[in-house]
């Protein structure tokens, strides 16, 4: 199946948290006519620490310039990992188009505000020490995965288990922060008269209408291996992926009357 769009945000390219071999593996079963690129997709922040970059990572970005030479319109908004890129913005390179933000209108004409989200995050915002303190702990737990990872396989245990993605959804103070932040961008959204957004950052893919406008972030490729898709009746959909998945797996657009509400 071709997808009228695909967005991905929180790759991390040239880190070792970089799940570059699912990534390739979603894009070789996900052609699309628009992708979206919504920040975080090279982490600049972790390569002046020390860069790990794979043969899958560099594949990635070929796939990506193949795509755009190929006719899919590749749209790249920065995030604060990359956020040197902004520098760039209004200009093209390799086919690829770099803005600060843009306004994205679906197929059944609704207009949805596409931009990383971390303007909407105050730590990242004001304090930008204890972000990129926060990064470093985030890493940590990145590389404890990987030995954990190890041992399940030595265990025969299959699937892939994100520590820092559990850590999240277990942590009150994380979640409070991710409702705090949805509330922020969806508040935004509705001052600026658009019907939704479409952003990432926060590495928690989900899409929710809130009082008639709809939320949806991309996830990431570190914990949740997520994007998001938009087939040709403007429906958007989560994405999750496991390695050497036969077909999509698209989970169902949620219903308006079983979203959450953000007052």
């Amino acid at each position: 199946m071709r997808w009228k769009t695909v967005f991905l945000s929180d790759i991390h390219l040239g880190t070792r948290a970089c799940q570059a071999d699912r990534l390739l593996d979603f894009l070789r079963h996900h052609p699309c006519e628009r992708l979206y690129l919504v920040g975080d997709i090279i982490d600049f922040w972790a390569m002046s620490r020390s860069i790990h970059w794979s043969a899958q990572q560099n594949t990635v970005v070929q796939k990506v310039l193949r795509m755009a030479r190929h006719g899919t319109q590749v749209v790249f908004i920065p995030g604060n990992h990359d956020e040197a890129l902004r520098d760039y913005c209004g200009t093209s390179f390799g086919d690829v188009q770099l803005l600060e933000e843009t306004i994205h209108t679906t197929a059944d004409g609704r207009r949805l505000l596409i931009v990383h989200g971390d303007a909407f995050d105050q730590v990242t915002r004001h304090h930008r020490w204890v972000a990129v303190l926060g990064d470093m702990a985030y890493n940590t737990l990145v590389r404890l995965n990987i030995w954990l990872s190890r041992a399940r396989r030595l265990l025969g245990i299959s699937g892939y288990w994100s520590l820092a993605g559990y850590a999240k959804q277990k942590v009150k103070k994380a979640i409070d922060f991710v409702f705090d932040f949805e509330d922020s961008v969806i508040h935004h959204v509705r001052d600026r008269g658009l019907d939704g957004v479409v952003c990432g950052h926060i590495h928690w893919p989900t899409i929710k209408t809130v009082d008639g406008t709809l939320y949806a972030n991309c996830g990431d490729w570190v914990d949740s291996c997520s994007a998001l898709v938009e087939d040709d009746s403007g429906t958007l959909r989560v994405v999750r992926w496991e390695p050497s998945m036969a077909r999509p797996a698209a989970e169902p657009a949620p219903h308006k009357e079983d979203a959450e509400c953000v007052s």
